[in-house]
């Protein structure tokens, strides 16, 4: 049943891909993963994390991203190419969702010098810290990774994180200040090398060398000491919804 329910979520992927532009619906997801509009949307959040609405702006706003650094077209044109009607809500959903507008994007070159972190007040003041280690797979031990962790509200790195760290290879690391709450402890690896990851030659889906971890939801409460997490990463597949946030990281 799982396998076909995968099946079934990765249709309704491709679909969603194969053209952007398109008013792409719930009910017509539904249709084409052949699922009850109300069992299709139970079974793609549990599948990639999130709602099929979430899912399609993720796709959109990614494939932004790429035509940002691999085409001259306008930010107006690239608007109207993934599926956006108005600028201004496609602005405004890609800065708060990569981290920076989309000239900026561009004009950085999709690689930030840093992640601006949330600095929103909370009700209570941070607590001590999390830390742990990244734990990579057994074929990847001696690749050369730098990895990204950050906390998160959601289960996919979306938006300025609470806290984060970038690491030079997986090993140990640490949150500093996380502030009390549920939040997801999330990992992003990518190799270091020289070749250009927007490339327009590259195949459609482009994390095929990307490893991901999870951990959470997480409860942060008052507690003296760390909080320990550790995660583990593994190779990012099509239905995982892409990274949009801007990282310090080619």
């Amino acid at each position: 049943m799982e396998d076909s329910i995968q099946r079934a979520v990765g249709r309704v992927i491709r679909s969603i891909r194969e053209d952007l532009a398109e008013e792409h619906t719930v009910d017509g997801m539904a249709r084409t993963a052949m699922f009850s509009k109300f069992h299709f949307t139970r079974i793609f959040q549990r599948t990639t994390g999130i709602s099929p609405g979430r899912f399609l702006m993720v796709m959109r706003l990614h494939r932004a991203k790429q035509l940002l650094l691999s085409t001259s077209l306008s930010v107006t044109e690239i608007t109207h190419e993934v599926g956006y009607a108005s600028v201004g809500t496609f602005s405004s959903r890609f800065s708060s969702s990569v981290g920076v507008s989309p000239s900026t994007f561009r004009r950085l070159g999709g690689v930030t010098p840093q992640v601006a972190v949330d600095l929103r007040p909370t009700a209570q003041p941070p607590v001590a810290a999390i830390r742990g280690t990244v734990h990579a797979p057994e074929s990847d031990h001696d690749t050369e990774r730098t990895v990204f962790i950050g906390l998160f509200r959601d289960p996919v790195p979306l938006g300025r994180p609470a806290s984060c760290t970038v690491l030079e290879r997986p090993g140990p690391y640490r949150l500093e200040s996380p502030p009390p709450g549920q939040w997801y402890v999330l990992a992003y690896s990518r190799l270091r090398e020289e070749q250009n990851y927007w490339s327009p030659t590259r195949p459609t889906f482009e994390d095929q060398d990307a490893l991901i971890g999870a951990h959470g939801p997480l409860t942060i409460c008052r507690r003296p000491g760390s909080t320990e997490v550790d995660l583990h990463l593994r190779r990012m597949t099509p239905l995982d919804p892409p990274i949009l946030l801007a990282l310090p990281i080619r």
